[in-house]
């Protein structure tokens, strides 16, 4: 269990609540943000020596109603609950993501049977493994399309190409926070987080919160340097021979203009392939 990355988690989530949002009364001047230690340990029917121990790595071994508890207590969404028992070493069955990712040709093979729609393949790291030839006209104003993390944070083209920048960054932190739940030891993934966190402040400001979400589905705005703006849903499907691995498909609504643009997108991607 890594109890660093267990305290901090429970400390940073604990700063984001206030009594109000929790149903306590204030009392006192509050020297700091958040619900105080006490607090969470009544709120989670605990003990604050108990609570206490757990946000500084005291306690190794707390109980899974304990967590649970606690979970309840901090008003954890379902992403950040599962990633705190994760923390704790809880999660039954979780595997290390593979030191090198391989993508089975039958996964590729589906891909290219969408020709119509981008469609590629993810691992925990947000790295691109695999995609059709749709995913790659999709990403071209990218210098390279190998890592969603430095697409958005490090590269000129990703505050141009999502249109809701801002959202695309946070979602992108907390799907790499959700990362380290599985393999707190994961090299890749530490690796890449001191990369970025060089190299921007939005990205060490938004890491330092500890906010943990998976894929969702709700529509996404995109603006491609040659066909324009684009207004795409997405579904993410597990990959179950290949642990960690996600298949994204992105699709635009019939008859809208997004769908006329990726129309246009795989016209002009086949005549560039041809010449």
């Amino acid at each position: 269990m890594s109890t660093t990355a267990l305290g901090a988690f429970l400390t940073a989530r604990r700063a984001r609540l206030t009594p109000d949002d929790v149903g306590l009364v204030s009392t006192g001047t509050r020297r700091v943000a958040g619900l105080r230690r006490e607090e969470v340990a009544v709120l989670a029917g605990v003990s604050v020596d108990y609570y206490t121990r757990l946000e500084q790595g005291r306690e190794r071994h707390p109980s899974r109603s304990v967590l649970a508890a606690v979970a309840r207590a901090l008003d954890l969404e379902p992403d950040a609950h599962d990633h705190l028992f994760r923390l704790a070493g809880l999660s039954p069955g979780e595997q290390p993501t593979p030191a090198r990712p391989r993508v089975e040709q039958s996964l590729r093979d589906l891909l290219d049977a969408w020709p119509d729609t981008p469609a590629f393949v993810l691992d925990r790291r947000l790295d691109l493994l695999a995609g059709n030839a749709l995913a790659d006209a999709f990403y071209a104003d990218f210098t390279q399309a190998d890592n969603l993390v430095r697409m958005t944070f490090l590269d000129p083209a990703g505050p141009r190409f999502f249109a809701d920048w801002r959202r695309a960054a946070k979602t992108c932190v907390a799907n790499l926070r959700l990362a380290l739940g599985h393999d707190p030891q994961d090299r890749q993934v530490r690796e890449l987080v001191e990369e970025v966190s060089a190299a921007s402040a939005e990205f060490r400001r938004w890491w330092g919160r500890h906010e943990v979400q998976g894929k969702t589905h709700e529509p996404k705005t995109f603006r491609h340097g040659a066909v324009g703006e684009l207004t795409l849903s997405y579904h993410a499907f597990d990959v179950r021979e290949a642990p960690g691995q996600q298949l994204i498909v992105y699709r635009a609504q019939p008859d809208s203009r997004s769908a006329e643009a990726l129309r246009l997108l795989g016209t002009l991607a086949a005549s560039s392939w041809l010449r």
